[in-house]
């Protein structure tokens, strides 16, 4: 029997949730606790490239940290720079108050790596995997009107509008969200909201197995409270719909949106309506480390589930040198969980899309990171690790029906067919394939990294059934 006073691998110590002091930063030095709580100046303040940064932080980020960004956003970027000052003060904020020694902690911190990637974040002989793709999901290719995904039987995901109050440089839609960068002219929405609303509501009039909506873009808090609402009641006036669930980073990055009282007061009638049809209504939400959690973010999710709400879930992405520890994962988990009242519900291991390649994870690291955290929380609360694989869907982690490591291909089966294959039949296409997913290069065996780098130059000729045939 193991000694109860033995070192446990990852020791739970509770953490206070913290703001920090926003005060510490030249350009915010007058800035009152009021301002600050306020949607509207948090949203007029929002960092959109080096001119807002450095009237934020003046002499406090040196030229290196710019020249970075700068050639970051010339040479890589696939999202353009936006971030709120809530999460913007979550960054180095115990940093010395030292030109040096801040930029240096500035660029080491987990935050910054995903919501301010810089070139030399990125890796110089793999930014981008030979089969990264803009939308690698395919998520348009399975629209059934504009901005509607039915990815699952039972499930679709809408896409209300193609903005967010902040952009996170692993963004799964950087095909669609946000402003074009050099390396991204973005797909457009074109219908009119309301046009694009209608038809939504219309197809699932006419789709009764859909039972479950995700209510999406983009971000919610970037929909007009008044529009949002009349689409969310039309919804629940849909008799098969039984699970409604609202996508808003903004519960992390913006949180000020939703404590305010025009806002939650919406929230509750929407509530109460799904309480009477005995709809389970809940908001989603995306943070990636602990210190992104604090006490504002916590009372934004009080208030939502007082309000009504059922939960609010946190789904975040698996990157390295963000949340890719036990320590850091759990650390995560326990302030979602134990802090913020958000429950830990998924991390994905990042997709597969251009110059992604220094966040992605290798299936094997996600697969003993999902062991590593079982048995610290409660069962309910510890979240599922998956894989979004293309053509499939969601997958655990150790799901996978086979696993070449030389080659970093997983393999994976589903049980459903999309909108991607042809109707009938168990064919090329059908429930009796084999998938692939792919690890990032660099992670690889010398003899794997050679394999890949023989075809990178002929990946538009090389896809992912290659892969399947040649297991």
């Amino acid at each position: 029997m193991a000694r109860r006073d033995a070192p446990q691998p990852y020791q739970y110590v509770r953490q206070p949730l913290v703001e920090p002091d926003w005060r510490r930063l030249p350009g915010w030095r007058e800035v009152t606790a009021a301002q600050w709580r306020d949607a509207q100046w948090q949203r007029s303040h929002c960092v959109q490239g080096e001119r807002q940064l450095r009237q934020v932080f003046g002499p406090l980020l040196t030229d290196r940290f710019y020249d970075e960004l700068a050639a970051d956003q010339r040479e890589f970027a696939t999202m353009s720079v936006l971030v709120p000052p809530q999460m913007l003060n979550t960054m180095a904020a115990g940093a010395p108050l030292v030109p040096a020694a801040f930029t240096e902690a500035f660029l080491a911190d987990p935050v910054r790596r995903y919501m301010l990637p810089v070139r030399s974040d990125r890796l110089p002989a793999w930014p981008s995997h030979p089969l990264a793709a803009r939308d690698s999901l395919h998520e348009a290719q399975m629209w059934v009107v504009e901005g509607l995904t039915h990815r699952y039987p039972t499930k679709v995901l809408a896409e209300l509008l193609s903005t967010c109050p902040q952009y996170c440089g692993h963004c799964t839609r950087m095909d669609l969200v946000g402003r074009s960068t050099p390396q991204v002219a973005k797909a457009r929405l074109v219908l009119r909201p309301a046009d694009r609303e209608e038809q939504m509501l219309d197809y699932l009039k006419r789709t009764p197995s859909v039972r479950d909506v995700v209510v999406s873009g983009g971000d919610l808090a970037n929909v007009p409270w008044p529009r949002l609402e009349s689409f969310l009641l039309r919804l629940l006036e849909l008799g098969s719909v039984r699970d409604v669930r609202l996508a808003s980073k903004a519960v992390v990055g913006l949180p000020q949106h939703w404590l305010q009282p025009k806002v939650l007061a919406g929230v509750e009638r929407v509530a109460r309506l799904a309480a009477r049809r005995s709809v389970n209504l809940a908001v989603h939400t995306h943070a990636n480390h602990a210190a992104s959690v604090t006490p504002l973010v916590a009372e934004a999710a009080r208030a939502l589930l007082d309000a009504g709400v059922r939960d609010v879930r946190n789904q975040g992405v698996l990157m390295r040198g963000v949340n890719d520890s036990p320590r850091a994962l759990l650390d995560l988990c326990f302030a979602l969980q134990g802090e913020a009242n958000v429950l830990p519900y998924y991390f994905y291991l990042c997709d597969v899309i251009p110059n992604a390649e220094h966040w992605r994870l290798p299936l094997a690291a996600a697969q003993r990171l999902q062991e590593a955290i079982l048995g610290y929380l409660p069962g309910y609360a510890t979240p599922r690790l998956v894989a979004d694989v293309p053509h499939v869907g969601k997958r655990w982690v150790h799901q996978a029906v086979g696993y070449d490591r030389v080659r970093g291909v997983s393999y994976w089966t589903k049980n459903y067919r999309t909108g991607l294959e042809p109707r009938g039949g168990e064919g090329p296409d059908g429930l009796g394939r084999r998938y692939p997913y792919v690890d990032p290069v660099d992670t690889l065996p010398p003899e794997g990294r050679a394999w890949w780098a023989e075809r990178a130059g002929a990946a538009r000729n090389f896809d992912l059934s290659e892969l399947e045939e040649s297991e």
